[in-house]
């Protein structure tokens, strides 16, 4: 009998390194591509990064990753205690939260203008609790990304009516859009994305319900004034 010999991994061909890849997280595929410039190579494949998901705004900085062509699915989902800040409105802030809340909007804005650049086949994208995502990035990202199907905002403070209207003026191959808990969304701009996209599949849960964010001394419309009253 012929003694068996043992492979190394880099001996193996592209499409088994490429399946062994797939089987990891982002931090084991980058702890394996560090070991050999071969397996690098493999890491930077585009075809292994379809889908990614994260969880905060620190993850976005790890560069274990690749964004690029391939990418279909994209969510950023984050609530724990180290973001909530990002979500008061700004002119209740302390120096040491704005400080905070710039930091983590650089990131997040810089992120997302490298979707825009590198991922135009971009089919999903789910936004929870970013606080620093605006209607500018949204926008962008809508004229970037024309294969887009199905957009989901949750909890989303900066974004208001201005990401409806770009929906309604960019977005034509959307057929999914929810955004819920967005207290800047207004009745009016839901219902003019109701009469210009009737096909469109809208959720808006309490977004037009909600409180929208004003500074001190703001006149609020009387409806929404008393509801803050009841809040309080």
């Amino acid at each position: 009998l012929q003694p068996l010999v043992a492979m190394h991994i880099t001996q193996m061909n592209w499409e088994c390194l490429l399946h062994i890849f797939s089987f990891l997280d982002k931090k084991s595929r980058k702890n394996l591509a560090q070991t050999c410039v071969k397996l690098f190579r493999v890491f930077q494949d585009p075809s292994l990064w379809p889908l990614l998901h994260f969880h905060s705004p620190a993850e976005l900085t790890k560069n274990n990753f690749v964004l690029g062509p391939a990418l279909r699915h994209l969510s950023i989902c984050w609530h724990s205690s180290q973001v909530k800040v990002c979500n008061v409105e700004n002119w209740m802030k302390s120096t040491l939260q704005q400080n905070i809340c710039k930091t983590h909007e650089h990131i997040v804005n810089n992120f997302l203008q490298q979707v825009c650049n590198r991922c135009p086949n971009l089919l999903s994208l789910m936004l929870s609790g970013c606080g620093h995502v605006t209607d500018d990035c949204i926008t962008l990202l809508l004229m970037s990304c024309s294969c887009l199907n199905t957009l989901q905002l949750e909890n989303c403070v900066q974004i208001t009516d201005r990401t409806l209207e770009a929906v309604i003026l960019y977005a034509t191959a959307l057929e999914i859009l929810h955004v819920d808990f967005c207290r800047n969304i207004t009745e009016a701009g839901l219902q003019q994305v109701r009469k210009n996209r009737p096909l469109l599949s809208l959720k808006a849960e309490r977004s037009a319900d909600m409180i929208p964010d004003k500074k001190p001394g703001s006149n609020l419309p009387a409806e929404r004034a008393f509801k803050k009253l009841l809040w309080h």
